[in-house]
């Protein structure tokens, strides 16, 4: 999921229990120019950096404890990432789309962009 500034959603897609975030992060970004990345260590690989400065944005995203070179990362601006975690809380208000009742994906996409659509009223 991709959320501004002021916690609004952007963009989501939905995928398999077992997929991994950081797979997904080229798609999502795609098409946007923002001043910087706000992500949580699954986020720190090589390809998804390199994402971040081709299109010029600074990635604000912690180093993994296992990578050889550590990262700097301006913390102040990290700080800022509780508002994507408060999107998800928004959304896990929705009963529904928290204990995931639907059986599809149709009708479980369905739901959250439902949920989307009051967040953002």
């Amino acid at each position: 999921m991709v959320g501004n500034e002021n916690g609004k959603p952007i963009r989501f897609f939905l995928t398999a229990g077992q997929v991994g975030d950081s797979p997904k992060a080229k798609s999502l970004m795609r098409g946007f120019r923002p001043k910087g990345w706000i992500a949580d260590k699954a986020y720190d690989t090589n390809k998804i950096l390199e994402i971040a400065e081709k299109t010029g944005a600074s990635a604000i995203i912690p180093p993994t404890a296992n990578r050889k070179i550590q990262r700097e990362y301006d913390k102040e601006k990290y700080k800022q990432r509780n508002q994507i975690e408060r999107l998800f809380n928004r959304f896990k208000q929705f009963r529904r789309i928290a204990t995931r009742y639907e059986k599809t994906a149709r009708n479980y996409l369905a739901l959250v962009y439902f949920a989307a659509i009051c967040i953002l009223l």
